[in-house]
């Protein structure tokens, strides 16, 4: 019999963390107001005798001309950065960020594959991802690959901890954290509406308004972004349909209400969204003799391939501070329904049908059929050339409640900053996965009259419990944090295709993982920082204890310069993997069979690099400044073992071998000229060549992205009180290369792309 959790009771949560943070606040007494950072659109540093703002209290990273002290890795790109060049793409903005290593898919960021500091960048499954400091990814702890990530758009700030600094955010650590700050409700009436056109049938509207009576504030924000798309297939289908883009929509509200009585001062929020996405996007790719003669061209075999999602979130806040402490609530719930109908294959049999391999060798004389078949140049004649199609259904929801405790003290004549945090967190994935057959006639794709097939239906669900504490204790020039985080994670899997209910499993772990790190305040300009913290990654609900959780010991050593005008940061780092554990998904490979969604074993690797940023401004004379960055990483990797995997990007390792898709150099500048009235800004990016694959015996295996570059192009004109007018190119000047060649065949980077818009602010 299944065993199925029932969800957390609001009144079992609410008493929970009552006692879960008495002991703390009980000390607190005695305790200064705490100095940190709000996320406010301008960001203050509030001092020890003023009351913190209220707004959600996520943003830590403040943009100012000092030093910056605290320990451990962390970036914040702010909302004036954003609006530079208005990308729609999380991939471009992460570009300007040390120690991100990215495999792009599909040329406008919809579903990216983000990995910090060597971890595997699939589907962004390695790192935290958070909207407005709450887990946003469809089911974090059950199904982590984040196939619905945010809008760009409607951001305001940016947050990317690594290290040390990521001990906080979780579950997963081994990487770091990536926090989204959305509009918060402004004090008095503010608005905006972004209106903007582009080749490729783009266009995006964008507007919000928000204002504050008495102590109600309220906002309201909403986007529609659409696009044709940029690849040209091989024939229409037979609803006329060529479209290989996009239509995204994004509406939230949000409010504020201010009950501050006497010297507590209590604030509630209420956050509602919801957004949806139907893009005509596809796995499939192209042979490299293809991709070089049409790289934006796409098979006739993936005129039905559709993604429609929708995603609906709720998150109740309430902070309440006092002269001495401050604590944050968050209840919250995230919902997620996609419908992903692609191509997965060739009926197959005891023919080999696999698409990497027909993409990646379409003249032997197995692959060359299927080939034809694929583009519309043959018709499907034999059963196992079918092709089908696959509809990925799948349903998930995350929930729960989480509270941080911020307080300073002085004890024993050292200066105590605490964060201490619990959260009570379950999440669920259901697949309903079904398949289709087809025969391909004349370059159509028309279906055999079959029944459709369900291949998978199961369920995985989580309940856990997470708590944090951190200290950092000041001694005159020294700084030292000392932090700790706790995992307590129930799962269960339940098989529930008819007749197979009796496979299920429940399963229990539990982990602590310790952190430390300091800073030594050299000058009022410069300083440097250490930091060491054990990394971890659970295991799916599905697997059994033949997996091993992903387990690491994280080291960084850098330093830091900063005059008022010119920054320096250089962060030397180690991680230290004990066991890398990876997944078989349609987005790593085609030939994952059996094994779909399956974890493996990878042992011991090695990553280490530099992560290095600077930045100046120069004055060229008192109406124009040209402000100048620089953002480079170097990394790289070594499998310490030798051993034979069937995960499709491994094979046969040997020790010294690198991880896939980590490019060894990256290198992104920024120059700008700003006047008064007008700026112009250009980012130029190196990404270095990646392995398709790390050893032998697998598809691509020896096979790597080769190295290219891109520039990027912004201009802006203000208009006074009539708003502004701006210009971008993507790509200024055209290079397109293979990003990569998974899931199935070469894909390509964002050709070139010009936009044009007007924006109004009131």
């Amino acid at each position: 019999m299944a065993y199925i959790s029932k969800p957390f009771s609001l009144s079992q949560v609410t008493v929970a963390l009552a006692i879960a943070l008495s002991p703390v606040m009980a000390n607190a007494n005695d305790a200064q107001s705490s100095n940190t950072q709000t996320s406010t659109v301008t960001s203050q540093t509030a001092n020890t005798e003023e009351k913190i703002d209220f707004v959600e209290r996520l943003q830590i990273i403040g943009h100012n001309d000092k030093l910056r002290t605290e320990a451990g890795s962390a970036t914040l790109i702010g909302e004036v950065e954003l609006e530079k060049f208005k990308f729609d793409d999380i991939n471009r903005v992460l570009y300007n960020v040390p120690g991100i290593n990215i495999r792009e898919e599909d040329g406008f960021g919809l579903r990216p594959n983000i990995g910090f500091r060597g971890a595997t960048p699939e589907r962004s499954k390695k790192i935290t991802v958070m909207e407005d400091g709450i887990l946003i990814g469809p089911a974090p702890y059950s199904a982590p690959a984040a196939y619905y990530f945010p809008m760009m758009s409607k951001m305001t700030s940016l947050e990317v901890f690594k290290g040390p600094a990521a001990i906080k955010y979780g579950p997963n650590t081994v990487a770091g954290a990536l926090n989204m700050n959305t509009r918060a409700v402004p004090d008095a009436q503010e608005g905006m509406i972004d209106v903007s056109l582009g080749t490729d049938a783009y266009s995006k509207v964008h507007g919000f308004y928000g204002n504050t009576f008495g102590n109600l504030g309220v906002l309201i924000e909403g986007i529609n972004m659409q696009s044709e798309g940029f690849k040209t297939l091989d024939s229409v289908n037979d609803n006329g349909n060529s479209d290989t883009g996009f239509d995204k929509n994004d509406i939230m509200a949000k409010f504020r209400y201010d009950l501050t009585t006497g010297d507590i001062e209590h604030t509630f929020g209420l956050k509602l969204s919801y957004a949806d996405e139907l893009s005509n996007e596809s796995y499939l790719g192209l042979t490299d003799d293809d991709f070089y003669q049409s790289p934006n061209r796409r098979y006739s075999a993936s005129q039905l391939d559709k993604m429609d999602w929708q995603h609906q979130q709720i998150q109740f806040t309430h902070f309440m501070q006092t002269q001495n402490f401050d604590v944050t609530t968050h209840v919250y719930r995230n919902e997620f329904e996609r419908s992903w109908f692609k191509i997965n294959g060739f009926k197959g049999g005891l023919i080999n049908s696999d698409l990497q391999d027909i993409l990646a060798n379409p003249d032997s004389d197995v692959n060359a059929r299927f080939y034809q078949i694929l583009t519309g140049q043959a018709n499907s004649l034999a059963e196992h050339e079918k092709i089908i199609v696959g509809d990925n259904a799948r349903e998930y929801y995350s929930q729960g409640i989480q509270s941080d405790l911020y307080f300073d003290i002085n004890l024993l004549g050292l200066k105590h900053k605490f964060n201490a945090g619990v959260r009570f967190h379950q999440d669920q994935i259901e697949r309903n996965h079904t398949t289709d057959s087809f025969n391909m006639r004349s370059a159509q794709l028309v279906s055999d009259g079959s029944a459709q097939v369900a291949t998978t239906t199961n369920r995985e669900k989580t309940d856990a419990i997470s708590v944090f504490f951190k200290d950092t204790i000041n001694y005159e020039a020294l700084a030292v944090t000392l932090g700790v985080r706790g995992e307590f994670i129930d799962s269960t899997y339940q098989n529930r295709k008819v007749g197979e209910e009796d496979d299920w499993q429940k399963k229990s772990s539990s982990i602590w993982l310790p952190s430390l790190s300091a800073f030594y305040t050299l000058s009022d300009s410069a300083g440097l920082l250490f930091g060491v913290h054990q990394g971890f990654v659970p295991t799916s609900p599905k697997e059994g204890p033949e997996v091993d959780i992903e387990k690491s010991v994280n080291y960084e050593f850098g330093g830091r310069y900063n005059n008022g005008n010119a920054n320096v940061e250089a962060i030397f780092f180690f991680n230290d993997v004990s066991n890398l554990k990876e997944s078989c998904s349609f987005s790593a490979a085609s030939s994952c069979g059996d094994s779909l969604d399956k974890e493996f074993n990878g042992s011991e690797v090695d990553v280490y690099g530099l992560e290095f940023t600077a930045g100046y401004t120069a004055e060229l004379t008192k109406q124009l400044d040209l402000p100048l960055s620089v953002v480079y990483t170097y990394t790289d990797s070594e499998f310490k073992n030798t051993f034979s995997s069937d995960f499709p990007m491994w094979g046969d390792i040997e020790a010294g071998d690198a991880v896939p898709y980590l490019p060894e150099n990256q290198l992104t500048i920024n120059i700008g000229i700003t006047a008064e009235q007008w700026d112009i800004n250009l980012i130029a990016r190196y990404v270095d060549d990646m392995l398709e694959a790390s050893g032998d015996g697998v598809t691509l295996s020896g096979v790597s992205t080769k190295a290219y570059s891109v520039v990027d192009l912004s201009a802006s004109y203000y208009l006074g009180n009539y708003g502004k007018i701006y210009v971008k190119a993507d790509n200024l000047f055209e290079s397109e290369e293979i990003i990569s060649r998974r899931p199935y065949g070469a894909r390509p980077s964002k050709p070139q792309q010009f936009f044009v818009g007007y924006q109004y602010n009131f």
